[in-house]
């Protein structure tokens, strides 16, 4: 829900604090889930004010409200998509069930929620919910040419038309849990992944012959499959299977191959090698891990140079380039028609903040976008235009149309928001700090400079810890509302100090991957403690009274500085911490098998 963010802090503090209103900071309106038709003539997203969750589209020129849901009712709304004709929207409706089945119910709704697909036409009317599911995939039924969709549903590949109320079809049996169904360019097969619990399979559906072969079967993880433009030949990502009770370490890398096998699965070469331990966060954290494009080359994330950066390859492991050079991450892009030049958002050059650049599949020359102090993210090209959501210190991610120079935005959202006040956010200020053993850590200063007198003062920590907070709205909504609710506390008299700790995002794999982290010796508890040091140090802050606040990792940090350095921090919020490492690793292990 929009307002399950309102937080109850501690005061301990005693000096007199202005006093604000938290409504004109938490009731931002947001927008998110941006998607292109197949045409590129029709734009999509999905618009949050105050917690109602509704569907536009963009198309000749002028903007469309399609869904109505008017209230705060805490069901989420992803995945969407335009089918191929571009008449008709996909959606899903409703968030992930937990380990029980349960789907999420922040309003308790007397009618249980799920989670299913729904669909609407581009021209208006009302949704109409075609089946339970998710993580739904385009396609064409062989046999009648209609298009069609394909769903995983208990660990097996299902077929579903697009029509109301539909009732989605077993396609074949194998073993295991069967997920990421892919068409091949003509239609007649199916390439899908088969999940063995300590290793997975790449296999291969024929729709006419009603038989499953497998590709290049090991004892390995084989994931992430894409066919080739002609349909001849299949690639995908090996990484070494998992080990009698190994526990996941959800911060470790992994090598990995890109391995280039025939149809027909008779023959497979590995043409690239990572030199390190380069894989596993790059291969599941960005929208397109894995890609084979128009233009012939393999397309993937890696971080063999200390960046995770996109790279290209000739389809024989020919001509390695890296298609975003320079000290920054990439982590999501788009490509366009012609498959040859790709649009990314990266902290190059900004290393707080993102922006758009380009860059060409095979030559590899990158060049930047948009600039400024906004963060601009998912861009979408139409025609020569292009699109992208952006967010700025005051206002929230809302879609924009960039100019030639990239340096002007003209905002298509049309937010219709009364409680929103923008003029209330203070401009965050980048600070770089050093902790014990001199590494550099970057935060975000919230401190209202026409307060006068000392302070006191608030350490946040992000959860993650693979996220990284910026210098203005973030992305994610749960991030947006911690952004906001630190602007509110800035504005009520406290300074605010959000760290990007260690293990985090944006700064390098070095730096994501800092040894003895978390359960394994929390060195990054050390920035917190440094973090608070700095605050100590301001002439605006009373060093007696410094505290702390953080969800999910956050709140395990918070607990910590609780627990070892009372003296420094004499309050906190800890906001569904994770304190059980021992029981985490064990019960993601057996989820796995």
């Amino acid at each position: 829900m929009k307002h399950v963010m309102i937080f109850v802090f501690i005061v301990f503090f005693f000096s007199a604090v202005a006093q604000t209103a938290v409504e004109p900071f938490i009731s931002f309106p947001m927008a998110s889930n941006l998607a292109v038709s197949a045409d590129g003539q029709k734009l999509a997203w999905l618009y949050n004010d105050r917690g109602a969750r509704n569907i536009f589209v963009r198309m000749n020129g002028q903007n469309k409200q399609l869904t109505n849901y008017p209230d705060d009712d805490g069901q989420e709304i992803s995945e969407i998509n335009f089918t191929s004709d571009g008449s008709t929207l996909l959606y899903v409706r409703g968030g992930a069930p937990n380990t029980s089945g349960e789907s999420p119910n922040p309003a308790s709704l007397a009618t249980a929620p799920d989670r299913s697909i729904w669909m609407i036409p581009v021209t208006g009317g009302e949704p109409s919910r075609i089946t339970k599911g998710s993580g739904y995939v385009l396609s064409k039924d062989p046999a009648t040419g209609a298009e069609v969709m394909l769903l995983t549903r208990g660990g097996q590949i299902h077929q579903c038309e697009i029509k109301k109320e539909a009732n989605p079809q077993q396609l074949f049996f194998a073993r295991g849990g069967n997920y990421s169904p892919t068409p091949s360019p003509d239609g007649k097969e199916l390439l899908f992944v088969s999940n063995r619990g300590d290793h997975s399979f790449i296999g291969v559906y024929n729709y006419s012959l009603k038989k499953v072969r497998w590709i290049q079967p090991d004892v390995t993880r084989d994931q992430l499959p894409v066919w080739s433009p002609d349909g001849q030949r299949i690639a995908f990502i090996r990484t070494p299977g998992q080990r009698a009770e190994e526990l996941p370490n959800l911060m470790a890398g992994k090598k990995f191959s890109i391995v280039v096998a025939t149809a027909d699965g008779q023959t497979a070469t590995v043409i690239w090698t990572s030199p390190g331990l380069d894989g596993g966060h790059n291969l599941g954290y960005p929208e397109t891990p894995f890609a084979w494009h128009k233009s012939g080359r393999i397309v993937f994330y890696s971080e063999h140079t200390g960046w995770m950066h996109i790279w290209s390859v000739n389809s024989d492991g020919s001509d390695l380039r890296d298609l975003t050079p320079g000290n920054g991450e990439v982590e999501s892009y788009s490509a366009d028609a012609d498959g040859k030049t790709l649009w990314f958002d990266t902290n190059i050059n900004d290393i707080d903040r993102r922006h758009i650049w380009k860059t060409d599949v095979v030559k590899g020359t990158a060049t930047q976008v948009t600039f400024g102090e906004g963060i601009e993210m998912y861009p979408q090209t139409i025609g020569k235009d292009l699109y992208c959501l952006r967010a700025t210190f005051n206002t929230a991610m809302a879609l924009v149309k960039a100019d030639a120079s990239g340096k002007n935005f003209t905002e298509l959202t049309t937010p219709n928001n009364s409680v929103f006040d923008s003029k209330v956010f203070l401009k965050p200020e980048q600070v770089i700090f050093t902790a014990p053993d001199g590494l550099k850590i970057h935060g975000q200063l919230f401190i209202d400079r026409s307060i006068k007198g000392k302070r006191p003062a608030i350490v946040f920590m992000h959860g993650g810890p693979t996220r990284q907070m910026l210098l203005g709205f973030h992305y994610s909504d749960y991030y947006s509302q911690s952004y906001a609710f630190n602007q509110h506390l800035a504005r009520k008299g406290y300074v605010v100090l959000s760290v990007n700790f260690r293990n985090g995002i944006g700064y390098g794999k070095e730096f994501r991957m800092s040894p003895n982290q978390g359960p394994r010796g929390a060195v990054e508890y050390q920035d917190i403690v440094a973090a608070g040091k700095y605050l100590q140090g301001l002439a605006e802050v009373n060093a007696e009274k410094i505290g702390l606040w953080g969800g999910s990792y956050g709140g395990y940090l918070t607990a910590m500085g609780l627990a070892r350095n009372p003296e420094l921090f004499k309050a906190g919020v800890d906001i569904h911490g994770v304190h059980d490492w021992a029981f985490r690793e064990r019960r993601e292990y057996l989820h796995r098998l």
